[in-house]
């Protein structure tokens, strides 16, 4: 549940407006005057969202606006505007308000642009994508720094068996044929036996493989290779062949 914090001196709009938006879950605190709004903004929690009037008794909502965003850049915060306020809403967008609605306004509009910028907020606070970090089940591999590790275990491969392995993990739960391994680990020029591909299968399951309970790296006979995520792996009820193709 969001928690709303509503700066509005108008009583009926701010009784309307908290019924409204505890009727859709969120959890509404209202503030009458700009100090209160204020201190409750700085001090009372953490806040999904800000809904601020500009015309506020004892601090007007741009001065709230303003020390708002000298402690907290990020917090939501929508004003709450006179239709012909048009300086207000230039100067509030100007010192970081994300958005601004006009009274009088639709409740379904306000609400519709709350739920846009709690989206917006969710998104933000997620942990940054890491491409170049592969990994499944508790095996790790670091692509920029080169570093393999298994149940927190390092794991020395040589060049030729880490590009081996990571081109299993790009397409993990995907049977690989020689052909496929051989094209994209040595090149497509690579001139030579498909055996070689076996010969590196089984220097990685030594290194990926034998010292850990679950097996990963799957023999599909006649076919090829494949890296099984762990869950895969231990319901698999055949044991790898670690040596035959």
């Amino acid at each position: 549940m969001s928690r709303v914090l509503l700066i509005e001196d108008e009583e009926r709009i701010a009784r309307v407006l908290q019924l409204e938006l505890e009727h859709e879950g969120y959890d509404v605190h209202v503030r009458t005057d700009g100090k209160s709004g204020l201190a409750a903004a700085l001090n009372e929690g953490e806040w999904g969202i800000v809904l601020l009037d500009v015309m506020l008794p004892e601090m007007n909502g741009l001065e709230v606006l303003r020390k708002i965003r000298q402690v907290d850049a990020a917090l939501p915060i929508i004003l709450l505007t006179a239709r012909d306020a048009i300086p207000d809403r230039v100067s509030g967008l100007d010192q970081g308000a994300n958005d601004y609605v006009t009274k009088p306004f639709a409740t379904e509009e306000l609400l519709a642009r709350i739920r846009s910028l709690l989206r917006t907020k969710s998104l933000q606070e997620q942990p940054p994508e890491q491409p170049h970090i592969l990994k499944v089940d508790d095996l790790t591999m670091d692509l920029k720094s080169r570093a393999v590790t298994r149940e927190g275990t390092a794991i020395e491969l040589t060049p030729t068996e880490f590009e081996l392995l990571r081109f299993l993990i790009q397409h993990q739960d995907e049977v690989m044929s020689r052909e496929q391994i051989i094209s994209e680990v040595w090149g497509y020029d690579f001139i030579g036996d498909t055996n070689v591909v076996d010969v590196y299968i089984r220097y990685l399951r030594q290194k990926v493989d034998k010292p850990f309970t679950v097996k990963l790296i799957q023999t599909i006979r006649g076919i090829g290779y494949l890296l099984k995520s762990g869950d895969a792996a231990a319901d698999d009820k055949t044991e790898p062949d670690e040596e035959a193709p």
